[in-house]
């Protein structure tokens, strides 16, 4: 059996989120090693490219956060074996991904440069990808994103989702899935309620 050890932020969120999603829900073992933003500098010095989350398997480092989760999802039994689904599995990755990468560059900002960058994205780029990922859940079944099942796209985008609508992101209205894609609310409360995700989070 591998060791693992995945090393990210101490905060239930993130790019390292789906894939301790996927590693708790398949019963895999894995150290989850999490530390404070203000360790972040020390930590980034042992990271290959300067960033988190790594995973250390057998003691070898690997980067890049999708990697990461589409391994753990392989792991678990949560990532497409039909090389089709698969595709359309890492296509939602992806474009998860850009909305992370989008936000990101948000932060750092402050005041007027900050309340101008989040809107922009309210009218621009956030309408476009979530109308997009809600036409994928519609297309697909309207249950899962992917392959007529829970896989490591859903819980990608169940941590997306959840941080849009959170609140702790200023002039990110919470009501925005209700408003532009209001089948992504109900997706992603019914992800919330699946068991194993409900007992992970009561548990933290």
């Amino acid at each position: 059996m591998n060791t693992l050890k995945l090393t990210y932020f101490d905060f239930p969120g993130g790019r390292a989120e789906p894939a301790r999603l996927a590693l708790h829900l398949g019963g895999i073992a894995f150290e989850d090693h999490r530390f404070p933003f203000a360790d972040f500098a020390e930590v980034r010095k042992t990271t290959p490219l300067r960033q988190v989350p790594t995973l250390h398997i057998n003691g070898v480092q690997v980067t890049q956060s999708d990697a990461i989760t589409r391994y753990a999802g392989r792991l678990a039994g949560l990532y497409p074996e039909d090389a089709l689904q698969a595709l359309l599995c890492d296509e939602v990755l992806g474009a998860l991904e850009d909305i992370n990468v989008k936000l990101g560059a948000t932060f750092g900002l402050t005041g007027e440069a900050l309340e101008s960058a989040r809107k922009a994205l309210v009218t621009g780029a956030l309408p476009l990808y979530l109308k997009w990922l809600e036409t994928q859940l519609e297309q697909h079944g309207g249950e899962y994103l992917v392959d007529q099942r829970l896989t490591v796209a859903d819980l990608k985008a169940f941590v997306v989702l959840r941080w849009l609508v959170s609140g702790k992101l200023d002039h990110i209205p919470a009501d925005l899935l209700d408003t532009l894609a209001p089948k992504l609310t109900a997706y992603l409360q019914r992800i919330a309620a699946t068991p194993a995700i409900a007992q992970y989070y009561a548990s933290l």
